[in-house]
Order: C-alpha cells, then structure tokens, then sequence
C-alpha cells in the first residue's frame, strides 16, 4: 500500500524474558564484543550452547535473545549488561552500520519500494557513506514535501499521543461539567434546550442569533458585554447546542489565547469534550452503556437516540467512557468518501495509516476495513457491521455513513474480536480481510489491468487542498480577526 508508515501501539513487554531494547542496536553490541574477545560464532556455541544460526539472527537484529542467555553471554564476552544494553553503539562504525539498516526497515523505505542491502563488517566505508548521503535526502525531501501543514500535523499526532494514554478520558472535564448540571437541576435523558439557556445564564452570558457572523467563525463571544454570537441560519454540518456549549467551555475551562497551534487544537479537544460531556451526562450515559453491555446489546445508534445527539458526538462520547468504565478498547474513524481520514482515534492496537511523523489525518483506509465498506452498502438507515482480519488481529468494526457540505462520510467504531460480545451487531456474516500495507493488497492494480493500461492512462487528480495549506496567521488559525472586530464593533 503506498502509505508513508502504519503505526501501532505497543505496550512494554511482559515477559522477564524480554528486552526492550533496540534488537538492532543490542545484535550491533553483541558483535562487536564477541569479535573484540576474538570469538567465532562456533566459539561462542562450544561455550554456552547458542546455535551459530540463532546468534548470527540475533546479532542481525532479526531474533530477540532470552534474558538469561544475554546474561551468559556477557559473562562469556566480560562485559557487563549495560555494556551491550546501553543507548550508544559500541563504535562510530556500528552507529553508522545501525543508522542505515533502520532506514532502510523503515515505513518511508518500504513505503518507496527500495531495494535493501546486507549491512556487515564487509560493507565498505565508501558504499556505507554513499548509502546513508542517500538517507539523507530521501529524508530531506519527505520533510520538505511537509514542510507546510509539518506543525498542525505534528501538533495532532502528539496530542493523539496523549488520548491515547489517558483512554480519551478527561476526569476534570467531566466534573465541570457534572457541577454544572447539577447546579441546573439535570436529572436524566437529554439536555433541553431550557437547562441549556440556564447553564448560559448561570455562567454570566446571554445568546444573540445573528445573521452576519463571520464567515470564518461558528460562534463569537464578546467577553466585553458577555454576549456570544451564533448563526442565525439552520443549515450547516454543526449542532448549534454543541456550538453555544463550546462556546460556554472556554470559559468554563479558563482558556487564554492560544500561544501556539498546539495550544488551539488541544483548546478545541477540550472544549468539544466539555460539550459532549454537558450533552451525554457522564453518570447518565455510563449507567446507560453500563446495562447496554449486561445485555450484550451496546450500540452507538442508542447512545445517539438516548441523548438526541448526533452519530458522529455519540461515536466520539463512546470512545471517552467505554475503556475506562467498560474496559473496552476501541478506536474511532471519521473517513471521506474519497478514503481519507479527517479523524481517528485508537487505544486498541489497531494499525491506522501514518506518515513518518505520526500524522494520519490525510491517509489513505485500506479499501477492505469497515469504514471503507461502508459507502457500498445499499442500507444507509441501518448500521453495518463487518469483521476484518489484519495484520494486527481481527477487529470487529460498525459504521454508518453521514452526508455534509464536505460530501459523505463514513463514522465507525471498532473492537478486537474478543470485545465484540458486547456489541450489537456482533452476528454479521461479513468478513473482510486487510494486509495492509503490504501493497499487494488494495493499491497495486491486478496484473491484468496494469498489463493493459500502464502508460496508456492519465488521471486528473483531485487535490485535497485543505491538506496541502500553509497554516493561516493568527492566535486562531482560520479566523479573519479584522472581520470579527468589525462586526462586534457594529453590535454598539
């Protein structure tokens, strides 16, 4: 598949056995101690019985070794542990030895088809140098070709990073949230809209629909007069009580302006999370999902009809509370028609596409996954269920597919096989199976249609401009700041 890389997470490892250092930096170490003791392969087995084959797959970085066999063989070498465990390679050689062998294992060299090469003792200075000068630009020009989005991308990968640790749970905003329901008088089932109008007039603001708000904006808030603007039209992609809570939550949450692009995105996280939490109540919604799961019936489109939400908050609500109250790891995909991902979220193991820094906003899905499925399936009332096996496992995956401005998009929610007892849906008989990204599997055309058509087609591609722009100036990217003064100039 020509993807950049596919990241998964990866827990430390459980056995004592393990060792959770860089096998090819550990086989690098290893070599280079045995060949300064003066030891052959033969040597070292007469010694400590490890078989010439299995220390040469080690020594490649294609083995792992048990921890007590390590430890005889530092005895063996008289090194210590960390002498062949320790961050640096044992010499300026090997460093340039290990340097070119993880480039040429990694996502941006496989992702490029290259050739690879045996790296040894034998392997020349000159051609070694050549190779890594090559590894060098081959980087250089991935950096450049990110050079303009390189900062939003990143700031989104990190701040994955951090959902993903913390199972996309955020107990403080929860308890905010929670506090002020209850100073409300919230009960159960979904917020109405007078319990919203009192939480605005609780917390010092009052609401004006307008029909001039800037085209750059979904809500403005006058912090002077403690007024927030919202559209006065009906049509667009937002649920304009998500909005005004959002609105609500910056305040709420204490932000300041943001300082960087970071700081904006994770302000955006934060308060859409604030919205969802004020709109699905966590103690509500846990105890809903929490009988769901008894019946072995748990389904978004409940949760969605529960609160009177959308699917896409109801898809993103689960993500927050079923790791942490219902042990369930999943993950979450917002994925265009064209294949795209716009949005996704994981703590399951799932593989998603990436490019070398991380991002996968911008990635093409695999054609078999779920969320890909999706868009052929004639039933666009109903869910579809599907499993898909991976290189990763087996996931049992549930989507349904909503239209916007932006054209039709696909929303799912997945499991490992093992959770998806839990789920609603869990009997589909559709199966699906992923290599991805071996490119064999959905991105290389079959031999027949490349024999007739390779050279003989030149397609138009359509670009994803969104992707490609330079992020706007400004403590909020995208917001016209003269256009929003003016107008809250005129409301004097």
């Amino acid at each position: 598949m020509t993807m950049s890389s596919w990241n998964r997470s990866t827990s430390a490892p459980e056995s004592p056995d393990a060792d959770a250092t860089d096998p090819l930096q550990l086989g690098k170490a290893i070599r280079h101690h045995r060949k300064a003791a003066g030891l052959t392969l033969d040597a070292v087995h007469d010694a400590i019985g490890l078989a010439p084959s299995q220390l040469s797959a080690i020594e490649t970085g294609k083995r792992e070794i048990r921890f007590q066999t390590l430890q005889r063989l530092a005895g063996l070498l008289g090194v210590s542990l960390d002498a062949l465990t320790g961050e640096a390679p044992p010499s300026e050689r090997a460093a340039r030895e290990l340097r070119l062998e993880r480039a040429m294992r990694s996502p941006l060299w496989v992702q490029k088809q290259l050739p690879t090469m045996r790296v040894g003792p034998r392997t020349p200075d000159d051609v070694l140098e050549t190779m890594l000068a090559l590894v060098d630009e081959l980087e250089r020009q991935a950096e450049e070709r990110i050079a303009t989005p390189e900062e939003a991308r990143r700031a989104n990968a990190q701040l994955r990073g951090e959902m993903r640790a913390r199972d996309n749970h955020f107990p403080e905003i929860e308890r905010e949230a929670a506090g002020i329901l209850a100073d409300v008088g919230y009960v159960q089932g979904p917020l109405s809209q007078h319990l919203i109008a009192a939480i605005t007039e609780r917390l010092g603001f009052t609401v004006h629909h307008v029909g001039d708000l800037p085209h750059s904006t979904r809500s403005v808030t006058d912090l002077k007069r403690r007024r927030i603007y919202l559209s006065r039209s009906t049509r667009g992609d937002h649920d304009p009580r998500s909005v005004l809570l959002q609105a609500l939550g910056h305040h709420v949450l204490g932000h300041d302006v943001p300082s960087d692009y970071g700081a904006f995105l994770r302000q955006r996280v934060e308060t859409n999370y604030f919205a969802a939490a004020l709109l699905m109540p966590e103690a509500t919604a846990v105890s809903f999902l929490s009988a769901a799961k008894a019946e072995r019936q748990l389904a978004v489109e409940d949760l969605r009809d529960a609160f009177a939400v959308s699917y896409e908050m109801a898809a993103h609500r689960l993500t927050n509370l079923a790791t942490v109250h219902l042990g369930i790891p999943l993950h979450f995909q917002k994925v265009h028609e064209s294949g795209i991902i716009y949005k996704a979220y994981e703590n399951d193991g799932v593989t998603f596409p990436a490019d070398h820094t991380g991002a996968i906003e911008g990635q093409p899905v695999c054609k078999r996954w779920t969320s890909r499925e999706v868009f052929d399936v004639p039933d666009k009332v109903n869910a579809f269920e599907q499993y898909t096996e991976t290189p990763a496992g087996t996931f049992w995956c549930t989507a349904m597919t909503e239209r916007s401005a932006q054209g039709e998009f696909s929303l799912s929610i997945g499991v490992p096989f093992a959770q998806a007892r839990w789920f609603r849906g869990r009997a589909t008989k559709e199966r699906s199976a992923s290599q991805c990204p071996d490119p064999s599997c959905c991105r290389t055309p079959p031999t027949e249609l490349a024999d007739a058509w390779a050279g003989q087609a030149w397609p138009s591609a359509r670009a994803h401009s969104h992707l490609l722009a330079a992020l706007p100036p400004g403590a909020f990217p995208g917001v016209d700041e003269t256009e929003v003064y003016t107008f809250l100039a005129s409301r004097d």
